[in-house]
């Protein structure tokens, strides 16, 4: 364990940039807007937004308590707006959007 902390690297102060480095973890990259690959990739998250959407709202069904009830609705909340904006992107950037193929049933 003690050596796990040695390779964790450590930003020194003339390189310090403001924690960015943990921020530069590989992801896979998002494809250029407006392409067949792009269009995917939004599909997928609009489907796992849809998804999760519906989880706050079953979470806020069965939620039990001041707590339990508070977080239900910052999570249903979040989750919409985050629908909402995944909607709203498609629509903005997609000039042509081909079927949902099953993505929201």
């Amino acid at each position: 364990m003690a050596n796990l902390w040695r390779e964790i690297k450590q930003p020194t102060e003339s390189k310090h940039t403001g924690g960015l480095e943990m921020m530069r973890t590989p992801f896979q990259p998002v494809p250029e807007p407006d392409t067949a690959e792009w269009r995917e990739h939004l599909r997928a998250e609009i489907d796992e937004a849809h998804k999760e959407w519906i989880n706050a709202t079953r979470f806020f069904n069965v939620a039990v308590g001041e707590d339990q009830i508070d977080y239900a609705i910052y999570a249903l909340i979040t989750a919409e707006k985050r629908y909402e904006m995944l909607i709203r992107i498609a629509k903005r950037t997609c000039k042509v959007w081909p079927e949902w193929r099953g993505a929201l049933q």
